[in-house]
């Protein structure tokens, strides 16, 4: 006799801060939790920091990833969703997938090192000095840039495009878009160009043109390399993540409007 899918084990996880912390307490006594490295699915209390290096623990600790269902307890909690101790399970059961796929980056330093790191929301390269960093562009095998004078310059996700990519000025890319955003911080040389839309095939490798004289580092979300030589960014599509939203957070909604604020 069929009696059903067995129950779906959860692991709870929060930030360390107090209101996270809080919550989690509330949360323990509440309902049944076994340990991340058992769990189906993790519910995560904080902001998107938190739920950054959630994913990213995921990323190398899971495979396949699990999803993650946020509740927030930080600042903006654009990937969380509206914490609220009761009726758990009725949400979970609710909830609307939304699919990420995160960006691979391979930084090779001045050494000769080797790094890569997996991105949710953005690649970045900046200079490390007062001194103007000098990048040369490749799309594809093909020089789109032969020198670009900036502060410095990243690829955006979706996901992310909302976060430093639109600080930077960079587009909002809709979910599910299927493109890359190219966004140079400060661009001095060639001073009007503003950047690009890539489709998420493109393979893009920026090479640091004097990186002894004008060091730069790269940064994959919150892991940083420094004094690189050249950094290859592209989409890896092994690394696919699923966060659970409430039907009424709507997260492709979300980044559509962000498109209106004043």
């Amino acid at each position: 006799m069929n009696r059903g899918a067995a129950p779906q084990k959860r692991a709870l996880v929060a930030s360390p801060t107090p209101p996270a912390q809080a919550a989690a307490e509330a949360l323990a006594d509440a309902y049944d939790w076994v340990a991340p490295e058992e769990a189906d699915l993790i519910v995560a209390l904080g902001g998107d920091g938190f739920m950054l290096q959630t994913l990213h623990s995921i990323l190398e600790r899971r495979k396949p990833p699990i999803p993650v269902f946020g509740m927030n307890l930080g600042t903006v909690g654009f990937l969380m969703n509206e914490w609220r101790h009761f009726d758990l399970d009725g949400r979970l059961a609710r909830t609307k997938p939304f699919k990420v796929t995160a960006l691979s980056m391979t930084a090779t330093t001045i050494d000769g090192a080797i790094h890569t790191l997996p991105a949710i929301n953005e690649v970045s390269m900046l200079r490390e000095t007062r001194q103007t960093a000098n990048l040369e562009v490749t799309v594809n095998d093909r020089v789109v840039l032969p020198e670009l004078a900036c502060d410095g310059i990243l690829v955006a996700t979706p996901a992310g495009s909302t976060a430093y990519n639109l600080s930077a000025q960079g587009p909002i890319l809709p979910l599910g878009s299927a493109l890359l955003a190219l966004t140079p911080i400060s661009p001095f040389r060639p001073r009007r160009w503003r950047g690009a839309i890539l489709p998420d095939k493109a393979r893009i490798v920026v090479r640091v043109l004097d990186p002894g004289k004008r060091p730069v580092s790269a940064v994959a979300d919150q892991r940083e390399v420094r004094d690189v030589a050249s950094v290859e960014i592209a989409i890896d599509r092994s690394r696919e993540l699923t966060l659970l939203f409430d039907p009424e957070h709507a997260l492709d909604d979300r980044i559509t409007m962000e498109q209106f604020v004043a």
